[in-house]
Formats: C-alpha cells, sequence, structure tokens
C-alpha cells in the first residue's frame, strides 16, 4: 500500500487498546499503527534510561521522525553527531544511516515512523530479542521489516 494512501475510516486509540511491546528492555507504546492508518504511518512512544539505543541501521523505505519530549539523545546521521534535546524533532529521510543512544539519565521521545515497517518490527521482534540481542537475530528479524542494521549500537 502506498504511504500516500489517503485515511478514509477514523481511529482512536486509547491506552487501553494500543500495544505494548517490550524491546531491548524498555518498553515501546504503540500509539498508532500501521492497521490504524492504511498503512501510512505508525506512532511510537518510548522511555529509555540512558545508554538505552539503536544499532546503526537504515530504513529502506520509509522515514523516520524523532520528537524528544524530555532528556537528551546523541543522534548520528550520515556519519554526522548531533545531540537531541527536549523540544528538538529530527527528521531522518530513508536510505540514510543512522541510530541514536539516551544520554540523559532517562529520555522519553515519540518516533513518527512514514510507514508500517519499523512498528510491525517491533511487534514482531518483541520478546524474541532480549536487552542484549543476538546481532545476528536482530538483523534477520528487522530485513524482513525493510530495516538493514549497519552498525553497532552507539554508547553515551
Amino acid at each position: 500500500m502506498s504511504h500516500a494512501a489517503r485515511i478514509l475510516t477514523p481511529a482512536i486509540t486509547t491506552p487501553d487498546t494500543q500495544q505494548t511491546v517490550s524491546f531491548l528492555g524498555e518498553l515501546y507504546h504503540l500509539r498508532v499503527t500501521g492497521h490504524d492508518t492504511g498503512g501510512g504511518f505508525a506512532v511510537v512512544e518510548t522511555r529509555g534510561g540512558r545508554g538505552h539505543g539503536s544499532p546503526m541501521h537504515v530504513h529502506r523505505v520509509d522515514s523516520e521522525t524523532f520528537v524528544v519530549l524530555d532528556g537528551e539523545l546523541r543522534m548520528v546521521v550520515d556519519g554526522q553527531e548531533h545531540r537531541a534535546g527536549a523540544g528538538c524533532a529530527a527528521v531522518l529521510p530513508a536510505g540514510r544511516p543512522h541510530g541514536f543512544v539516551v544520554t540523559s539519565d532517562s529520555a522519553r521521545y515519540l518516533t513518527l515512523h512514514h510507514g508500517p515497517g519499523f512498528a510491525d518490527f517491533l511487534i514482531d521482534a518483541g520478546g524474541k530479542v532480549g536487552a542484549k540481542p543476538d546481532l545476528g537475530l536482530l538483523t534477520e528479524i528487522a530485513a524482513r521489516h525493510g530495516i538493514d542494521i549497519v552498525g553497532p549500537p552507539l554508547v553515551p
């Protein structure tokens, strides 16, 4: 389905109807999924402790936007490092290598995924990988959802 698909049916989600997935030792709250938007986008809320983050990766098709609500992240995009504190928004186009790590004691952030791939990845990977996952298994699951792991996790 095209990411530009029009949303034809209203969707109101609540904490009672939203799915929460345990992934990499933290809880990811799927506020809106591709199911809610006809495959158009997903919104995920995460609170992570210092050191929580992602390996360097590339979304083949979906772009990703971070909105930092509390705390600070260190982001690396196209080899360039950025600090992202509360109120910062980072728009990351598809095809660009990136990763992030929480550098404050904790951080809370939203990610908007322009396509359902990441939320579907979380659902598929949740419960299959632990806080310190097998990188081979994580890479295999990610690839099924249009995400290529291209480097190790960042450190604070």
